[in-house]
């Protein structure tokens, strides 16, 4: 693996069971050769690396000793080329709020434009078969709550990310 300055992704953690189930659909419907992480919900795509000790002192702040936050899978969305579960979360909308305003004139043109958190399990396949799927996941969709267990930083290493720094929330 190659070492040194590489950008930083940041994520939120998914409870166990959650984890279980969208990293399932995503192993299910993503195509395999492209699929080279798990399932997770991106607040940040691309931060410097120069910003690794701040971030990992700014996410230890927003989790250590600080409730989970609400969260549910809301609906699905048709990604074009794939599929993915839409979050509704605004304590977790808080968090990267407050993420975005630390690192503001860090942040990349992706990471500046209004967030929508989503959890991609299908992308990269033709219009035709992601829309097949949505329809198949909408037909028995309801909506649930998500548990977040904490948040991740990791590098971005043109294939499979390298763990950074990992923040579980309380209890």
């Amino acid at each position: 693996m190659i070492k040194g300055p590489a950008p930083i992704i940041v994520t939120a953690l998914f409870g166990k069971d959650d984890f279980a189930f969208l990293d399932g659909l995503r192993k299910r419907y993503y195509p395999s050769e492209r699929n080279v992480t798990d399932a997770h919900l991106t607040l940040f795509h691309h931060l410097p690396p120069s910003t690794s000790e701040e971030l990992k002192f700014r996410l230890q702040s927003e989790t250590r000793g600080v409730k989970a936050p609400h969260a549910r899978l809301s609906g699905l969305m048709s990604l074009g080329q794939g599929v993915a579960f839409q979050i509704d979360s605004q304590e977790l909308m808080d968090v990267r709020d407050r993420l975005a305003d630390a690192f503001a004139g860090l942040l990349m043109p992706q990471d500046q434009q209004a967030w929508r958190p989503h959890v991609t399990i299908q992308n990269k396949v033709s219009s035709k078969e992601a829309k097949a799927l949505l329809e198949r996941l909408s037909a028995d969709f309801t909506p649930r709550p998500l548990k977040i267990a904490g948040l991740a930083s990791w590098y971005y290493r043109d294939g499979p990310w390298e763990p950074l720094s990992n923040h579980k929330f309380a209890g």
